[in-house]
């Protein structure tokens, strides 16, 4: 196998596709922070960092000691180096300002410092998501700050999103436009090194992904399609369908992407006052972004995910992403 590292895809990428350097520095400076995350997740107990940090994020949830050690390390590897003009974190309540002392570039980097941080303590995959975009022009006020519009961009803006997924392996999946390329982390090297290229998801599946639990409170459109996957061969469909639930969306996209599936987070009737549980900006835009570049699709239910126009930076949205073919099925059942 070519031992291609992070860094020379990186350039070739430079050289071959016009990727701006300011952008290739600035993954690579995301790569090194999801290293040391890896790290430190990987120490478990042994680092002291599991368990509750005994505070809550801004849509209420108990932040994990890892949630706010992973969003502290993204903040301080990527605030210093000249590429972005500000930063946004699901586990921060508004937008990170670049300090002063630091030079401003073009890009804005939001993420997930930790997604499926509900399963550090019982030793599932977790992972990180990054999403980038462009900084509109004259997008800081007379007082040098960033302000939260300058975040709210559909996510076809994107320039390029990934993921990082913490298991046996730690890899890096990354997409700037052109097809997604997959990384595995070479520890005895120190980088990331070209593993999986032109990741592809299937068009069809006999796999979904959805907490069962919730069944009652769900829509009728996703109602009506999961009784049908539960029917088999008997019913609609007339196949068998297989259910994986991990609780950690980084571990299930990563699994559709290797062998395809479809992973659905609908709203519920819980919270009528939200669209859903998912957020936009972290979470579902860089992985559906991720997808379609696969050859999958991503929808709310109603609309694709890329073209909704966010209104505010931890905005939720409902989530059915994976094999085209079963997205374009619940979509239009959404739709009848």
């Amino acid at each position: 196998m070519s031992r291609v590292t992070l860094s020379r895809y990186l350039i070739e990428q430079t050289r071959s596709n016009n990727t701006p350097a300011d952008l290739r520095f600035l993954i690579e400076v995301v790569a090194r922070a999801c290293k040391e995350i890896s790290h430190a997740v990987s120490k478990g107990a042994l680092g002291g960092v599991l368990g509750s940090a005994e505070s809550e994020n801004i849509q209420g949830e108990v932040q994990k000691k890892l949630d706010v050690l992973s969003n502290e390390i993204l903040l301080e590897a990527n605030e210093w180096g000249g590429h972005l003009a500000g930063m946004a974190s699901e586990e921060m309540d508004n937008a990170y300002q670049i300090p002063g002392k630091y030079p401003k570039g073009a890009y804005l980097l939001v993420f997930d410092p930790l997604d499926g941080s509900s399963n550090i303590d019982v030793n599932v995959s977790v992972g990180t998501i990054f999403s980038v975009l462009r900084c509109p022009d004259h997008c800081f006020s007379q007082n040098d700050a960033l302000g939260e519009e300058a975040f709210l961009q559909p996510g076809t803006k994107q320039v390029a999103a990934g993921y990082a997924i913490y298991g046996p392996q730690t890899m890096l999946i990354l997409t700037l436009g052109n097809g997604v390329m997959a990384f595995t982390l070479d520890r005895e090297l120190g980088s990331f090194v070209l593993t999986h290229e032109n990741l592809r998801v299937p068009e069809s599946t006999a796999e979904f992904a959805i907490n069962m639990s919730n069944q009652r409170h769900w829509e009728a459109p996703v109602q009506r399609y999961v009784s049908e996957l539960l029917a088999g061969e008997e019913g609609p469909l007339t196949k068998n369908y297989n259910m994986r639930w991990i609780a950690s969306m980084v571990a299930d996209v990563h699994r559709i992407l290797t062998r395809g599936g479809m992973f659905m987070y609908p709203r519920d009737s819980r919270e009528p006052g939200k669209a859903g549980k998912l957020r936009l900006m972290y979470e579902a835009n860089p992985m559906s972004f991720i997808i379609e570049q696969a050859g999958g699709a991503a929808t709310t239910g109603t609309q694709r995910i890329l073209d909704v126009q966010p209104e505010s930076l931890h905005q939720r949205v409902p989530v059915f992403l994976g094999s085209k073919e079963e997205v374009e099925r619940v979509t239009g059942y959404h739709k009848a």
